[in-house]
């Protein structure tokens, strides 16, 4: 399809969906408190149950997976204009950013993942070619899950704070450990206008931190919370890093895509399961969507889903990127990965930094 047929394309496209692009913010806070609530109550479950009971199993599975959904809305967050729902985000940081270590404005750079210069290329935060890289590279990506949460500790607990120490330091943190990124070939400094956010998102953290930490000298928590707190963190996180490998099909090899590229790159997961429900909430399972149409909320996806597939039928660009179900999309990543010589590996590009 040539330039001008993916423009009208992405035109006629819009026209089917153009009223379903306002927020509704009841919604949103109805989602958020209702999660977080759940969370929250799941995690005393976890906490105070007898070790090893039912309890505090289901407590912690239960924990973990609301913690997900209600983490998920940063994504929400990220798209929203710097006026809009200010009260939200902050709420969102209160309930969820610092205590589980991951205020929304460490995840700035995810706009750039939807940028036509940056998309698919080793500049991309979010994008590591893995289905055009052997399997290893896959194994590496998953063996990450467990330091995740170490990671996030180390840079509020201890990195923030000593950074400032010396402005060199410093700057190393902004440019190195300041974004939630999956490529972790990603560098940038973090932007200026924005420092002053995140030096207070810092400093709430680091209390936050600071406190747990009091508790464990002078009062009743003991390094085994620690441990369990690390596990819940962890299975929270992993929920996300294991869905991300059905986000797209990990194919480019760091050529700049065009929109109608990054939308056949992307991946819909449309099978209605439980499976779909709990690993693809507010509107993950509609990824290719949301790279069609980034300020499309999530409450108006399923809908805009049905629409788009009912004017452009089973034979069209969007419809080829919508897919029954998470395993058949891993699958074909595992193959493809199964496939690459490790001297053909486009993890070369972004070790490098540079476009194939």
């Amino acid at each position: 399809m040539d330039a001008n047929a993916e423009r009208q394309w992405i035109r006629e496209a819009h026209g089917q969906v153009e009223d379903l692009f306002v927020r509704k913010p009841a919604v949103y806070w109805l989602d958020l408190l209702l999660s977080a609530a759940a969370a929250w109550a799941a995690t005393a479950a976890f906490f105070l149950a007898p070790t090893g009971s039912a309890w505090q199993i289901l407590g912690f599975v239960l924990a973990g997976v609301f913690f997900y959904r209600a983490g998920t809305f940063m994504h929400e967050i990220i798209h929203m204009t710097r006026n809009e729902m200010t009260g939200f985000k902050r709420a969102w940081n209160l309930l969820i950013g610092i205590p589980l270590l991951m205020p929304w404005i460490l995840y700035r750079n995810h706009i750039e993942h939807h940028s036509r210069a940056h998309f698919g290329t080793p500049r991309d935060g979010e994008y590591l070619p893995l289905a055009s890289a052997p399997l290893r590279e896959t194994i590496k990506y998953l063996f990450q899950i467990p330091v995740l949460s170490l990671m996030a500790l180390l840079r509020f607990g201890i990195a923030g704070p000593l950074s400032r120490l010396h402005p060199k330091a410093r700057e190393w943190l902004l440019t190195k450990g300041s974004a939630y990124v999956s490529n972790p070939y990603y560098e940038k400094p973090f932007p200026k206008k924005e420092r002053q956010q995140l030096n207070r998102v810092e400093w709430l953290t680091f209390a936050w931190i600071m406190f747990w930490v009091g508790l464990t000298a002078f009062g009743p928590v003991e390094l085994v919370h620690w441990l369990m707190a690390w596990a819940l963190h962890a299975w929270t996180l992993g929920l996300n890093w294991v869905r991300n490998l059905a986000a797209h099909s990990y194919s480019n090899r760091g050529e700049a895509m065009s929109h109608l590229a990054q939308l056949e790159d992307s991946v819909n997961i449309t099978g209605q399961t439980w499976l779909t429900v709990w690993l693809f909430p507010v509107g993950l399972r509609y990824h290719a969507l949301h790279h069609l149409f980034p300020g499309l909320p999530y409450h108006s996806m399923g809908e805009a889903n049905r629409r788009l597939l009912a004017h452009f039928g089973s034979d069209s660009p969007y419809a080829r990127a919508c897919h029954d179900n998470y395993f058949s999309v891993v699958a074909q990543l595992f193959r493809s990965a199964g496939q690459v010589p490790a001297e053909q590996s486009a993890i070369r590009n972004w070790r490098s930094g540079s476009a194939a």
